[in-house]
């Protein structure tokens, strides 16, 4: 039984707790309900609770368990050579895929169940009748292959039936304990109250644990990097050259100097339009004009940057091309093609002006009206008073927006892949091609190359070094603008 089927038994059984706990507890108090020591519902809720809470934890743990358990069954079924001739990960993922085109095919009607199951069956048969409902087999699948995606059915259908029982079986219990609990003196709200402050402190929990899994995970594949390849060279090394053969030079000062250039050029952009826009919209727009192109501004940050990625490629880069190349205005061949670190600096810049102005703007806004009153009172222009009075007491704050806007813009990745270009160089031309950091982990993590080899291994170092970079700006982010709360709420 699916997966979904089981979900919607779980809360067919938690509408019936609820009804059955809420009419129990009225039934033990007489229908009063001046007698209940909670209100009905939470009698209810109590119910409810009991039933999905165990069994969805059961479920979860079933999820993780189940896979592991079938994978070590039907992996001792493969024979040695076939491991040897592939992998044991690339022997599996065919036995899965023949496992789900026999799935597939049954439900098809293209063989039967005892067909699908039967090891008896010819192998030729199975990949003619897979082939007709669209599940092409490779050369290297064989029988044995077959056999094992034969059992891997047996052990998942097994696992699926067993699956429902224990989990509604889970739920049913819930069910009668809290039935059963469901009388008058039952202190259903101090229960149900703390089950929920549980709920939300796992709730609070998943972005804390979420970040040590991340942080985790890299620092691991980094230390195992850096067994394999000197840290000296990788931190200081002035030459990416990855060569998956062997004899690869990973520095990633090229990288770090393409993010930083990028970034500064979007930060150039971005910072005095977003700022200029801010103290438009929040000291000199009427109501109308603000109810109108705040909303227009902020259409910006909803766009993906795919987009801002095809509008740099196509529409940016050919401009400065234009502009820039041996026909263009100036009539030097100062640009060779439409990827280059303006192009991308300039879109990034477009693309982060709703994070300046958006968070700037609510900056300039919490500055408490008495000092705009106070200089005003003592004859300063308005104009003086954003000047001299306004910008300097919500200068932490929009510092705090710049930073945190820089380390949106060190994280971009679909804007640089497609606007910047894949040569990693040291130069302070803006109008020729480079690469960044977060460019080069997509392309060290795609391909067929031995993920236990540096080249795939510096993905790991290359993001866990953003990972630092980033999140030392967001501390100094973080820490001015509580700063400035603290200042001025």
């Amino acid at each position: 039984m699916s997966l979904s089927v089981i979900l919607l038994v779980l809360l067919a059984l938690a509408v019936v707790g609820y009804v059955l706990g809420r009419s129990r507890a009225l039934g033990s108090a007489g229908g009063d309900m001046q007698k209940l020591h909670s209100l009905p519902s939470y009698y209810g809720w109590n119910a409810a609770l009991m039933v999905l809470i165990p069994s969805l934890l059961v479920l979860v743990v079933w999820l993780i368990v189940q896979p592991i358990v079938i994978h070590n069954q039907v992996a001792s079924m493969i024979s040695e050579a076939s491991i040897e001739k592939s992998s044991l990960d690339l022997v599996m993922s065919d036995v899965k895929r023949v496992a789900d085109g026999l799935d597939a095919a049954v439900e098809a009607g293209a063989m039967t169940a005892d067909q699908a199951s039967s090891i008896r069956t010819e192998f030729t048969d199975v990949r003619d009748r897979l082939g007709d409902v669209g599940v092409a087999l490779g050369s290297d699948v064989n029988s044995e292959t077959l056999r094992a995606a034969q059992r891997y059915r047996e052990i998942a259908s097994t696992g699926a039936l067993l699956r429902l029982i224990v989990v509604v079986g889970f739920g049913l219990a819930g069910l009668a304990f809290a039935y059963m609990r469901s009388h008058r003196d039952f202190r259903a709200r101090n229960v149900v109250e703390r089950v929920v402050r549980w709920i939300l402190l796992s709730a609070a929990s998943i972005a804390i644990l979420t970040t040590l899994g991340i942080v985790l995970s890299l620092i691991f594949n980094t230390i195992e990097f850096f067994r394999v390849y000197p840290a000296a060279d990788f931190f200081f090394g002035l030459t990416w050259s990855p060569s998956f053969g062997g004899g690869s030079e990973l520095g990633i000062v090229p990288l770090i100097w393409a993010t930083l250039y990028i970034s500064f050029i979007a930060l150039s952009v971005a910072v005095p339009v977003g700022l200029f826009a801010a103290i438009y919209l929040s000291e000199y727009a009427g109501p109308h004009v603000r109810s109108f192109a705040k909303p227009m501004l902020e259409v910006l940050a909803g766009i993906p940057t795919i987009v801002y990625g095809l509008f740099a490629l196509l529409t940016v880069g050919p401009l400065l091309v234009d502009a820039f190349g041996g026909g263009g205005l100036f009539g030097v061949d100062w640009m060779q093609g439409a990827s280059s670190v303006l192009t991308a600096g300039f879109v990034m810049g477009i693309m982060l002006i709703p994070f300046v102005s958006s968070l700037s703007d609510d900056i300039i806004n919490a500055v408490p009206q008495a000092m705009r009153d106070g200089s005003l009172g003592l004859g300063a222009t308005h104009s003086e008073t954003v000047k001299q009075v306004i910008l300097p007491a919500a200068l932490p704050g929009i510092v705090g927006a710049i930073l945190l806007a820089a380390s949106r813009a060190i994280g971009e990745t679909m804007i640089v892949v497609l606007g910047a270009g894949a040569a990693a160089r040291l130069s302070l031309n803006p109008l020729e091609a480079m690469t960044t950091v977060t460019a080069k982990i997509v392309s060290q993590l795609t391909g067929d190359a031995d993920f236990a080899s540096p080249e795939a291994l510096v993905a790991f170092a290359l993001g866990m070094t953003l990972f630092v970079v980033t999140l030392l700006l967001n501390i100094a982010a973080l820490y001015i603008v509580r700063k400035y709360r603290e200042q001025y709420e």
